[in-house]
């Protein structure tokens, strides 16, 4: 009969962290038992108990009183990262109060389980120069762990994304070693749904009209940056056509408008992108139709007419007493598609607010990236079922989950530093 270990589940989203460590234990010839989950998202509750139907999921995880969470051997949390008032002064428990990650301290406090493994964001590392990491690591290692962390990319562990993130781990007995993994490499074109048709829409019938479909490979879709890995939509007339004098104008506007010179002309703390007056933009580009070319991008929805903004606090607000100017004007999530994948490469990190505008290049057109996709992505198991949630909540999910093959390795070498082997 194969030995149990028990385990809790916090912040646990759809249960990326517990499947990783549940095949991990699998491997070790180990059996799981899930002892207590807490998760506050109304659609990751629904998620994780789809998939883990006899699983009772508590609530908020602030207001749980550590002494009535059962015994366990392991704690598991994909906490959120958040700035400790006191980072730098005690270094202590008591620092980091008031943040997500007291609430995992106090719980191994109180419970003193055999270890832990924790996951969060690669920016971690440097989060407040250094400090919350510090912090985090002189409390674990005060509450009596060997503690080790290690920033790991997923696209090095089989899957076809890149997705750094830090892992943090420790045992009683032994410090995890978590160097030299074996890697393994993919690309999207191994997990695609070759099944699901392109989309023919407005957007990409433009595009195609311009570029074909392998020339779009890997090209973000960008009207405020430049690069030769960028589309802008007046590159394939997405508003309308423009001559090619407005597009040699278009090219300097886009680099002119991040020019730190125009913020003393102005008289504003610079920013990233300030509209600038037809006189300022005379000093770089003459022609003698310049206003009517300028009006008439203005129209099309290429530029904006609008006056500069004043640093007000953290906040960026128009100042009307200044001279109105022209600027670019779409960001990258107001386009149908923002990037265009590479099948022959991996995805950047897929994110909850723009993985709707990734778009899939199949047989002859594009289309949005599947939720299946996106769940093979981070190693999800076919098996996994999304039934009942909206292709926008599941997107929201998969933005915030962790890589389910990392986690796994991870968790073979915390229990192997904890004395389980096969």
């Amino acid at each position: 009969m194969k030995q149990k270990v028990k385990f809790i589940d916090l912040f646990a989203g759809m249960g990326g962290l517990r499947l990783g460590f549940e095949q991990a234990l699998e491997e070790l010839n180990l059996q799981g038992e899930s002892v207590f989950v807490s998760e506050i998202k109304e659609h990751a509750k629904l998620a994780y108990s789809q998939n883990f139907p006899n699983e009772v999921i508590s609530g908020d995880i602030t207001t749980i009183n550590a002494k009535e969470i059962p015994d366990f051997d392991y704690l598991l949390a994909g906490f959120p990262c958040q700035a400790f008032s006191n980072a730098g002064n005690r270094l202590g428990f008591e620092d980091t109060r008031g943040t997500l990650f007291f609430d995992v301290a106090r719980i191994l406090k109180e419970k003193k389980p055999s270890g832990f493994l924790l996951e969060n964001v690669e920016g971690l590392v440097e989060h407040d120069k250094g400090q919350t990491l510090n912090t985090m690591m002189t409390v674990l290692q005060g509450l009596g762990y060997q503690v080790n962390y290690k920033v790991l990319d997923s696209e090095m562990f089989g899957l076809a994304q890149s997705r750094k993130r830090i892992y943090i781990v420790g045992t009683r007995t032994k410090k995890p070693d978590l160097e030299n993994f074996d890697e393994k490499t993919s690309n999207f074109s191994n997990i695609v749904q070759e099944d699901v048709s392109s989309v023919n829409c407005d957007f990409s019938k433009k595009l195609l009209k311009h570029y074909k479909l392998h020339e779009l490979h890997g090209k973000s879709i960008k009207d405020k940056r430049g690069g030769s890995n960028n589309i802008h939509s007046w590159d394939f007339g997405l508003k309308g056509k423009i001559n090619q004098e407005q597009r040699k104008l278009l090219s300097l506007l886009l680099k002119q408008r991040r020019n730190k010179k125009w913020a003393d002309v102005i008289g504003i703390d610079w920013m990233d992108g300030m509209p600038l007056t037809v006189e300022m933009i005379e000093t770089f580009y003459q022609n003698k139709n310049l206003k009517i070319m300028l009006d008439d991008l203005v129209d099309k929805g290429y530029l904006a007419y609008e006056h500069p903004k004043q640093k007000v606090g953290n906040r960026r607000i128009y100042d009307e007493s200044l001279p109105k100017g022209y600027n670019i004007v779409t960001g990258k999530l107001s386009f149908k598609y923002s990037k265009i994948i590479d099948p022959n490469g991996v995805t950047p990190t897929l994110v909850a607010t723009d993985m709707s505008k990734l778009a899939v290049p199949v047989k002859d057109g594009l289309r949005s990236l599947t939720p299946r996709e996106g769940f093979r992505l981070f190693g999800f198991p076919e098996n996994y079922n999304i039934e009942d949630l909206s292709v926008t909540k599941i997107y929201d999910l998969l933005g915030n989950t962790v890589c389910v093959p990392v986690v796994e390795e991870v968790a073979k070498r915390l229990l192997k530093a904890d004395g389980w082997s096969c």
